[in-house]
């Protein structure tokens, strides 16, 4: 029954074949319709500017994170960080005056919903029995009398809400912090923020040509990763056309050849980015790196089956006949290659982070039309194109390797166990870090800025925590307020922090000032109504837009609290929140559990999840592709050969790149994944051409090998030098887990070629001990 199958399977795949040559204008006609329907989707590809699409719906941080802006405000800001260049404090009537316009002009920002700085800041005084809270600056700056200027440098000094996070330790630089409530239904929403703050921004440089002026904070590295993804697309993919076809021109010695291989890779990355806009697939940086993939990889299926055409029409066979021939020997090869590349591809699905969903389902979407492509209009093109052939000299380079491989196992085979075994012993060291700061390089201005901003006033970096109470109304309780000043006071003295903002802070200046702004007050209330009248007044006093909504839940049973931090990797991150867990679960009351959230809290633990995500998509593809080689050659032994080349590599690659980085992001987890289905290529087309040397041939193990060698060798190499090409332009990417992703990759693929060159030859030569028939 089998051989039926199998002879069946034959007659259609040459059937195929000559349909395809014999009608070559139907061919392509058909197969440029189907490129023009996919295409047509593009125009529906979008852009994605929020940092939240990198975690899942299921993400317990983001859960948590919501939770918090839900209660409270949402916290997406921009800050307009502001320096003198006369080495000036910012305590000037100059520096005042462009706070305070700023400071107006921002609230005319879309979708702002609040503005704070040194200007209006709430001051707060006793007169008499009265509370009086005002703008810090309310008349004009220019008349300002020295005295003035002298309380407003002293009030904000001393105020600890403020230094350390709109005022620098230094008081060269201050900042306008500017938030805003995006709707998130617009893909625009923070492209039109941005173009009308750094609007605003140009226009004050040049009003203020005194002062420094850059803008940082969450909508601007929005904004970066929608920039940093049309950056990648709009530069990465025109370079590496140009790349392939140099690749390819060098390594066929065919311009028309090369033109052909062109063609196809264009058409596979076009369709596929066609049937991601059909799909509503929205582009970020990871995936926006998918035609860049999917153009590298197309070349494989090209380069097989024309290297074994010209190899035929080198053995006296004429163009058609050397085209037929290789599309039969390479039909089910390239087709298995292809399959176990969707595969691999598709298990990005398990990742934590859906960009690389997208990522992997791009171009799974893409290899699937590469193989299409390749046996469709690859052979009307070669059949068309004039191609020439050089004579082949006795013995090539591929045939010497291979028989110095067999020739030194004895030596090889040892020294390789050595090698992986030293790599693999370091995998385990490599520290996980995700600094969203620095997904940008410093080529891309808002890592610039942002880096401006940490050095001259503040970090980027929070936590943030919502401190429940015991009962509704109950944060006005003396003993909720005075643990959570204690907490307070006790964050202030770690390192990692410079600025921490809470209610007590607030509660305590109150105090002061119902009591004749006698300094001998500034505590804590120890009366809860006497706190209670003191918020009612306050809040009773602020104008619209300053309140305390963002600070205080509803019913008041919950204060929000924020430490600013310095810049510090994730492990760090990690171990202070531990830290501060420990603290608070020793000195706190139980009802004032709680933990921290923030954007840097989520993409903390992001890594580790995407590894968690990931061990089991490996461990499936893995499965998958196995079984696959296993049915497709027919061969259970060859299928377990076959595990050798494709776990060894990323075990070598990881050890490197702990040796070479020594830390890795959330793009390197999807990595192994990512490569498996990219490396298996060699080793089906490696165990392909020695089944084919055992069975057709009658070939032992060591001729075999060298059959292998002189047949798919040159091949092998091609494609894996034009992989590495692609991977290393990739790496060039400004975002930082491309760049960590396209190195990785390009080390991996490196490795896979040893091992499919060294460690797979050698086991087969060791090992593989079996008899061959046609059938088996």
């Amino acid at each position: 029954m089998f051989i039926d199958y199998l002879n069946k399977y034959k007659s259609m795949q040459k059937s195929f074949i000559n349909f395809v040559l014999n009608n070559r204008l139907v061919t392509a006609f058909l197969a440029l319709l189907l490129f023009a329907i996919t295409t047509y989707g593009a125009q529906f590809l979008t852009f994605k500017t929020d940092y939240r699409v990198f975690f899942g719906k299921d993400n317990p941080q983001l859960a948590t994170w919501d939770q918090l802006q839900d209660t409270y405000t949402k916290t997406d800001n921009l800050v307009f960080v502001i320096k003198t260049r006369a080495g000036q404090d910012i305590f000037n009537k100059q520096t005042i005056s462009l706070v305070k316009d700023i400071t107006k002009a921002a609230w005319q920002l879309p979708y702002s919903t609040r503005v704070d700085s040194i200007t209006n800041y709430q001051h707060t005084e006793a007169d008499g029995d009265n509370l009086l809270v005002m703008d810090m600056v309310e008349q004009n700056p220019d008349d300002l009398t020295d005295a003035e200027l002298a309380k407003i440098k002293r009030v904000i000094t001393t105020e600890p809400l403020l230094k350390g996070k709109i005022t620098s330790d230094d008081l060269l630089t201050t900042g306008v912090s500017v938030t805003f409530n995006l709707p998130q239904k617009d893909v625009f929403e923070v492209p039109q923020v941005m173009a009308k703050a750094r609007q605003m921004a140009a226009n004050f440089k040049t009003d203020y040509p005194n002062h420094i002026i850059k803008l940082s904070g969450i909508v601007p590295m929005n904004n970066a990763f929608g920039e940093a993804s049309q950056g990648d697309m709009q530069s990465l993919v025109p370079l590496m056309l140009i790349v392939t076809l140099v690749v390819l021109a060098l390594a066929m010695r065919s311009t028309s050849a090369s033109l052909a291989t062109l063609v196809v890779i264009i058409l596979s990355s076009a369709s596929a980015m066609g049937i991601a806009g059909w799909l509503g697939i929205g582009l970020t940086p990871p995936s926006v790196s998918a035609p860049t993939i999917i153009l590298t990889l197309a070349i494989a299926d090209s380069v097989h089956i024309i290297i074994s055409m010209l190899n035929e029409m080198r053995a006296g066979r004429i163009k058609r006949e050397a085209i037929k021939e290789s599309l039969r020997i390479n039909f089910q090869p390239v087709f298995l290659t292809s399959f176990t590349t969707i595969v691999g591809f598709l298990c990005l699905n398990f990742s934590d982070a859906p960009p690389f969903h997208d990522l992997g389902n791009i171009t799974a979407i893409g290899v699937g039309f590469a193989f299409l492509y390749s046996v469709t209009i690859l052979p009307v093109l070669l059949d068309i194109a004039p191609i020439k052939v050089q004579p082949k000299s006795k013995i090539g380079a591929m045939e010497k390797l291979g028989n110095w491989v067999v020739n030194k196992r004895k030596i090889l085979f040892p020294a390789s166990l050595a090698t992986v075994f030293i790599l693999a012993i370091a995998v385990p060291k490599i520290e996980l870090n995700d600094e969203f700061l620095k997904y940008f390089d410093e080529s891309v201005e808002f890592r610039r800025d942002a880096d401006f901003m940490l050095k001259n006033l503040t970090g980027i970096y929070t936590l943030e925590y919502s401190v429940p109470a015991e009962l509704a109304q109950g944060i006005t309780k003396p003993e909720y307020q005075q643990n959570l000043d204690k907490f307070a006071t006790w964050l202030r003295t770690q390192p990692e922090v410079t600025n921490i903002y809470t209610m007590t802070d607030i509660f305590k200046r109150l105090n002061k000032n119902m009591h004749g702004d006698d300094a001998s007050y500034y505590r804590v209330p120890d009366n809860k109504n006497l706190a209670a009248q003191y918020l009612l007044m306050y809040e009773f006093s602020l104008p619209y837009g300053l309140d305390v909504n963002d600070r205080i839940n509803i019913d008041k049973s919950a204060t929000r609290m924020t430490a600013t931090l310095r810049d510090m990797s994730t492990n760090d991150i990690r171990a202070l929140t531990a830290r501060i867990d420990d603290w608070a679960k020793q000195n706190m009351p139980s009802y004032m559990a709680t933990e921290a959230t923030s954007p840097v809290i989520m993409f903390s633990h992001i890594s580790e999840r995407n590894i968690n995500s990931m061990i089991k998509g490996n461990a499936i593809a893995l499965l998958l592709i196995s079984l696959t080689i296993m049915l497709a050659l027919k061969s259970f032994r060859i299928g377990l050969f076959s595990l050798i080349p494709n776990i060894v590599p990323a075990i070598m690659a990881f050890g490197l790149w702990y040796y070479l980085i020594g830390q890795v992001n959330m793009g390197v987890a999807v990595v192994a994944s990512l490569s498996l289905g990219i490396i298996v290529d060699d080793t089906v087309h490696f165990l392909s051409k020695y089944l084919r040397a055992r069975r057709e041939k009658g070939y032992d193990a060591p001729q075999a090998v060298i059959y292998s060698f002189n047949t798919v060798g040159r091949a092998l190499v091609v494609t894996t030098f034009a992989l590495i090409i692609g991977f290393l332009l990739l790496s060039s990417s400004s975002f930082q887990i491309n760049e960590y992703m396209g190195k990785l990759t390009a080390i991996t693929i490196a490795c896979a070629l040893i091992a499919d060159f060294i460690l797979l030859p050698i086991a087969l030569v060791m090992f593989d001990k079996g008899r061959y028939t046609k059938d088996n």
